[in-house]
């Protein structure tokens, strides 16, 4: 049996998953998390296979929570589970050791087969990342602005090009509206804009947000 942990904030989708990883017959559930302190408890009391990580946590972001993971228990595969589009953090998920990307939306009939890859301690790519990697290399030459931002300065560009006021950004990534000014103010340092609708434009020019 493939051992499987779930570290989702939501309710529902935990439960969705765990009947879709109960129903496989060959996989088992030893535990649910609901964030990020949580599912390093979790993971140092109930040894597992493959852990599946949502990148927005209420209290530390995805990424910084698979580093953690990786660090601690570097022969655990971890499948990344994100509301996000592949283009936003596949790319930064695999390099931080994430071994797939899944996008919640097609989690339902991939994620079978996405485990029992990862398992095997193969990567889990799907068409969307793949082409996702493949522009990487042509992009490696020269380096977008935005691969030089940190994971929050880059989830709050997203959130700031999305239309999301300084406020639901600070709620939703759970930190001060101050602390998000203060990502805000770097991130267009770093990327030589003067304001947010330039940023907006560029997230669209780029294709980061639709």
């Amino acid at each position: 049996m493939i051992r499987v942990a779930i570290v989702d904030d939501h309710a529902i989708l935990r439960r969705g998953l765990n009947q879709i990883i109960t129903e496989s017959g060959e996989m088992e559930m030893v535990g649910e998390a609901e964030n990020s302190a949580q599912a390093m408890r979790l993971l140092r009391d109930k040894p597992c296979d493959v852990v599946l990580l949502d990148i927005s946590l209420p209290d530390r972001n995805g990424i910084e929570t698979l580093k953690l993971i990786r660090k601690e228990f570097p022969r655990l595969q971890v499948l990344i589970l994100s509301m996000h589009p592949e283009n936003q953090y596949a790319l930064r998920a695999l390099k931080a050791g994430a071994a797939g990307y899944l996008n919640k939306q097609s989690a339902a009939s991939q994620l079978v087969s996405a485990i029992r890859q990862v398992k095997l301690g193969r990567k889990y790519v799907t068409p969307a990342v793949a082409e996702e990697l493949a522009n990487s290399i042509d992009r490696d030459s020269e380096k977008t602005l935005h691969e030089t931002l940190s994971i929050r300065e880059y989830q709050t560009m997203c959130l700031i090009a999305s239309g999301k006021t300084l406020t639901e950004i600070a709620r939703q990534m759970s930190i001060s509206v101050k602390t998000v000014s203060v990502y805000r103010a770097r991130t267009l340092e770093k990327m030589r804009l003067k304001n947010n609708a330039e940023l907006t434009h560029y997230a669209i020019k780029n294709q980061i947000v639709e």
